[in-house]
Protein backbone atom coordinates (compact mmCIF):
# COMPACT_ATOMS: atom_id res chain seq x y z
CA UNK A 1 0.00 0.00 0.00
CA UNK A 2 0.95 3.35 -0.75
CA UNK A 3 2.14 6.11 1.84
CA UNK A 4 -0.03 8.92 2.50
CA UNK A 5 2.04 12.18 1.49
CA UNK A 6 2.08 15.05 4.25
CA UNK A 7 3.49 18.40 3.44
CA UNK A 8 4.99 20.20 6.59
CA UNK A 9 5.14 23.99 5.55
CA UNK A 10 7.31 26.40 8.52
CA UNK A 11 6.87 29.56 9.77
CA UNK A 12 9.37 32.39 10.05
CA UNK A 13 11.84 30.36 11.77
CA UNK A 14 13.79 27.28 11.04
CA UNK A 15 12.57 25.50 8.07
CA UNK A 16 13.04 22.38 6.68
CA UNK A 17 13.08 19.14 8.69
CA UNK A 18 14.68 21.31 11.42
CA UNK A 19 11.32 22.52 12.20
CA UNK A 20 9.11 19.69 12.71
CA UNK A 21 11.47 17.99 15.81
CA UNK A 22 9.01 15.84 16.84
CA UNK A 23 6.95 14.85 13.51
CA UNK A 24 10.19 13.23 12.18
CA UNK A 25 8.91 9.67 12.89
CA UNK A 26 5.64 10.78 11.03
CA UNK A 27 7.82 9.71 7.85
CA UNK A 28 7.63 5.42 9.34
CA UNK A 29 3.81 5.78 8.21
CA UNK A 30 3.59 8.59 5.94
CA UNK A 31 5.58 10.17 2.95
CA UNK A 32 6.49 13.20 4.72
CA UNK A 33 7.69 16.12 2.88
CA UNK A 34 9.33 18.95 5.14
CA UNK A 35 9.78 21.32 2.48
CA UNK A 36 11.44 24.91 1.81
CA UNK A 37 9.44 28.30 1.47
CA UNK A 38 10.56 30.68 -1.00
CA UNK A 39 14.01 32.44 0.32
CA UNK A 40 14.66 29.60 2.93
CA UNK A 41 17.94 28.49 2.42
CA UNK A 42 21.26 26.80 4.53
CA UNK A 43 23.44 28.91 2.50
CA UNK A 44 22.12 31.26 -0.07
CA UNK A 45 21.41 34.77 0.79
CA UNK A 46 17.31 35.21 2.12
CA UNK A 47 15.23 36.73 -0.56
CA UNK A 48 12.18 39.01 -0.03
CA UNK A 49 8.33 36.90 0.68
CA UNK A 50 6.78 35.34 -2.14
CA UNK A 51 3.33 33.93 -0.66
CA UNK A 52 2.66 32.80 -4.62
CA UNK A 53 5.77 31.20 -4.50
CA UNK A 54 5.03 29.18 -1.24
CA UNK A 55 1.79 28.06 -3.00
CA UNK A 56 3.67 26.97 -5.82
CA UNK A 57 6.10 24.71 -3.79
CA UNK A 58 3.27 23.55 -1.83
CA UNK A 59 1.22 22.12 -4.87
CA UNK A 60 4.27 20.85 -6.29
CA UNK A 61 5.18 18.88 -3.00
CA UNK A 62 1.25 17.38 -3.42
CA UNK A 63 1.97 16.17 -6.97
CA UNK A 64 0.21 19.37 -8.69
CA UNK A 65 2.54 18.99 -11.79
CA UNK A 66 3.15 15.00 -11.98
CA UNK A 67 2.21 13.50 -15.03
CA UNK A 68 -1.26 11.73 -14.78
CA UNK A 69 0.14 8.89 -16.95
CA UNK A 70 2.90 7.75 -14.86
CA UNK A 71 3.12 4.85 -12.25
CA UNK A 72 3.32 5.51 -8.62
CA UNK A 73 1.08 6.70 -5.91
CA UNK A 74 -1.57 9.81 -6.74
CA UNK A 75 -1.02 13.55 -6.24
CA UNK A 76 -2.41 14.82 -2.88
CA UNK A 77 -2.01 14.24 0.90
CA UNK A 78 -2.03 16.30 3.93
CA UNK A 79 -0.67 20.00 4.98
CA UNK A 80 0.58 20.62 8.34
CA UNK A 81 1.52 24.35 8.20
CA UNK A 82 2.97 26.44 10.77
CA UNK A 83 2.60 30.43 11.91
CA UNK A 84 2.82 31.81 8.76
CA UNK A 85 3.62 29.03 6.24
CA UNK A 86 -0.28 28.76 7.03
CA UNK A 87 -1.12 31.70 4.51
CA UNK A 88 0.39 29.25 1.42
CA UNK A 89 -0.76 25.95 3.32
CA UNK A 90 -4.78 27.52 2.77
CA UNK A 91 -4.04 28.94 -0.68
CA UNK A 92 -3.14 25.82 -1.92
CA UNK A 93 -6.17 23.95 -0.61
CA UNK A 94 -8.32 26.91 -1.49
CA UNK A 95 -6.46 27.00 -5.31
CA UNK A 96 -6.69 22.94 -5.32
CA UNK A 97 -8.91 21.06 -2.73
CA UNK A 98 -8.83 18.39 -5.02
CA UNK A 99 -5.39 17.89 -3.74
CA UNK A 100 -5.95 18.55 0.13
CA UNK A 101 -7.02 15.68 2.02
CA UNK A 102 -6.63 17.85 5.49
CA UNK A 103 -5.32 20.96 6.72
CA UNK A 104 -3.48 21.15 10.34
CA UNK A 105 -2.91 24.69 10.99
CA UNK A 106 -0.42 25.12 14.23
CA UNK A 107 -0.61 28.58 15.47
CA UNK A 108 -2.16 30.02 11.73
CA UNK A 109 -1.02 33.46 11.39
CA UNK A 110 -4.09 34.18 8.97
CA UNK A 111 -4.63 37.61 9.91
CA UNK A 112 -6.45 38.58 6.71
CA UNK A 113 -9.27 36.57 7.55
CA UNK A 114 -9.99 37.99 10.41
CA UNK A 115 -9.05 41.45 9.91
CA UNK A 116 -11.99 43.39 11.60
CA UNK A 117 -11.85 41.41 14.93
CA UNK A 118 -10.24 43.26 17.62
CA UNK A 119 -6.75 40.84 18.76
CA UNK A 120 -6.14 41.03 15.08
CA UNK A 121 -6.58 44.56 14.56
CA UNK A 122 -4.49 45.10 17.88
CA UNK A 123 -1.88 42.94 17.18
CA UNK A 124 -1.46 44.98 13.66
CA UNK A 125 -1.93 48.22 15.39
CA UNK A 126 1.38 46.99 17.56
CA UNK A 127 2.97 45.85 14.74
CA UNK A 128 2.57 47.74 11.73
CA UNK A 129 4.80 50.76 12.73
CA UNK A 130 7.76 48.16 12.89
CA UNK A 131 7.30 46.83 8.94
CA UNK A 132 6.92 50.45 7.64
CA UNK A 133 10.51 50.90 8.75
CA UNK A 134 11.25 47.61 8.36
CA UNK A 135 13.97 47.99 5.11
CA UNK A 136 15.09 51.43 7.08
CA UNK A 137 16.46 48.77 10.12
CA UNK A 138 19.49 46.67 10.42
CA UNK A 139 18.78 42.77 10.72
CA UNK A 140 19.69 43.01 14.55
CA UNK A 141 18.07 45.99 15.17
CA UNK A 142 14.66 44.73 13.23
CA UNK A 143 14.74 41.44 14.93
CA UNK A 144 15.24 42.82 18.66
CA UNK A 145 12.45 45.14 18.32
CA UNK A 146 10.16 42.28 16.47
CA UNK A 147 10.79 39.59 19.38
CA UNK A 148 9.79 42.46 22.08
CA UNK A 149 6.72 42.95 20.17
CA UNK A 150 5.38 40.02 19.19
CA UNK A 151 6.76 37.88 22.24
CA UNK A 152 7.67 40.48 24.98
CA UNK A 153 11.08 38.86 25.21
CA UNK A 154 14.95 39.64 24.35
CA UNK A 155 15.94 38.35 21.24
CA UNK A 156 19.11 36.03 21.13
CA UNK A 157 22.31 38.34 19.78
CA UNK A 158 23.20 37.15 16.39
CA UNK A 159 26.52 35.27 17.24
CA UNK A 160 26.62 33.09 13.91
CA UNK A 161 26.18 33.90 10.14
CA UNK A 162 22.95 31.37 10.78
CA UNK A 163 21.77 33.25 13.31
CA UNK A 164 22.42 36.11 11.18
CA UNK A 165 20.83 34.90 7.74
CA UNK A 166 17.54 34.19 10.10
CA UNK A 167 17.18 37.44 10.77
CA UNK A 168 17.46 38.88 7.98
CA UNK A 169 14.54 36.30 6.81
CA UNK A 170 12.58 37.50 9.04
CA UNK A 171 12.65 41.31 8.03
CA UNK A 172 12.33 40.43 4.65
CA UNK A 173 8.86 38.67 5.40
CA UNK A 174 6.12 40.41 4.39
CA UNK A 175 2.88 41.62 7.02
CA UNK A 176 0.89 38.57 7.01
CA UNK A 177 -2.64 40.70 7.07
CA UNK A 178 -1.52 41.84 3.97
CA UNK A 179 -1.41 38.27 2.29
CA UNK A 180 -4.23 37.43 -0.93
CA UNK A 181 -6.09 34.96 1.88
CA UNK A 182 -10.44 35.84 2.31
CA UNK A 183 -12.01 32.15 1.87
CA UNK A 184 -11.12 29.40 3.82
CA UNK A 185 -11.48 25.99 2.36
CA UNK A 186 -13.85 23.33 2.38
CA UNK A 187 -11.41 20.45 3.21
CA UNK A 188 -11.11 18.77 6.97
CA UNK A 189 -9.04 21.28 9.62
CA UNK A 190 -7.07 20.96 12.70
CA UNK A 191 -6.35 24.19 14.35
CA UNK A 192 -3.79 23.58 17.14
CA UNK A 193 -3.01 26.85 19.45
CA UNK A 194 -0.71 27.10 22.62
CA UNK A 195 -3.55 29.04 24.64
CA UNK A 196 -1.07 31.55 25.21
CA UNK A 197 -2.19 34.72 22.79
CA UNK A 198 -5.18 36.11 22.28
CA UNK A 199 -4.13 36.72 18.23
CA UNK A 200 -4.28 32.80 18.19
CA UNK A 201 -7.09 32.19 19.76
CA UNK A 202 -9.35 34.57 17.54
CA UNK A 203 -8.07 33.26 14.47
CA UNK A 204 -8.75 29.47 15.75
CA UNK A 205 -12.45 30.66 16.89
CA UNK A 206 -13.05 32.67 13.52
CA UNK A 207 -11.62 28.79 11.81
CA UNK A 208 -13.51 26.92 14.72
CA UNK A 209 -17.26 28.60 13.36
CA UNK A 210 -16.45 27.80 9.16
CA UNK A 211 -16.12 23.86 10.52
CA UNK A 212 -12.53 23.47 12.00
CA UNK A 213 -12.04 21.68 15.02
CA UNK A 214 -9.67 23.27 17.24
CA UNK A 215 -7.45 22.30 20.22
CA UNK A 216 -5.20 23.77 22.44
CA UNK A 217 -1.82 22.02 23.73
CA UNK A 218 1.11 23.46 26.25
CA UNK A 219 3.82 24.95 24.08
CA UNK A 220 3.44 29.02 23.45
CA UNK A 221 4.11 29.31 19.93
CA UNK A 222 5.18 25.98 19.14
CA UNK A 223 2.65 23.44 20.55
CA UNK A 224 3.60 20.62 17.48
CA UNK A 225 6.88 20.49 19.77
CA UNK A 226 4.90 19.09 23.13
CA UNK A 227 3.75 15.83 23.65
CA UNK A 228 0.01 16.22 23.47
CA UNK A 229 0.51 18.28 20.25
CA UNK A 230 2.49 15.97 18.41
CA UNK A 231 -0.13 13.40 19.49
CA UNK A 232 -3.23 15.92 17.96
CA UNK A 233 -2.00 15.93 14.87
CA UNK A 234 -1.28 12.33 14.11
CA UNK A 235 -4.76 11.33 15.53
CA UNK A 236 -6.23 13.72 13.18
CA UNK A 237 -4.42 12.92 10.30
CA UNK A 238 -5.14 9.24 11.33
CA UNK A 239 -8.71 9.80 11.66
CA UNK A 240 -9.19 11.57 8.32
CA UNK A 241 -7.14 8.77 6.59
CA UNK A 242 -8.89 6.05 8.00
CA UNK A 243 -12.16 8.50 6.88
CA UNK A 244 -11.70 8.48 3.41
CA UNK A 245 -10.47 4.68 3.34
CA UNK A 246 -13.84 3.91 4.53
CA UNK A 247 -15.71 6.32 1.97
CA UNK A 248 -12.59 4.91 -1.34
CA UNK A 249 -14.19 1.18 0.01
Amino acid sequence: MQKQRVVFVHGAGTFGAAAWPKQHGMALNYDALFLKRHGFDAQAEPLDSNVAADVDIVLECLGAHADPTARGAAPGGHIVAHSQGAISAMLAAVQRPDLVRSLVLVEPGCLSLTAELPATAAYRALMEPLFQVRHELSDEDYQREFVRRAFSSEAAVLTTPEARRTARRLRLQAPPWEAPLHFVPGVPTLVLTGGWEPLYEEIAAYLQDTGALHRVAAGGHRPHDSVEGDRMIRSFIADVSRAGSVQAS
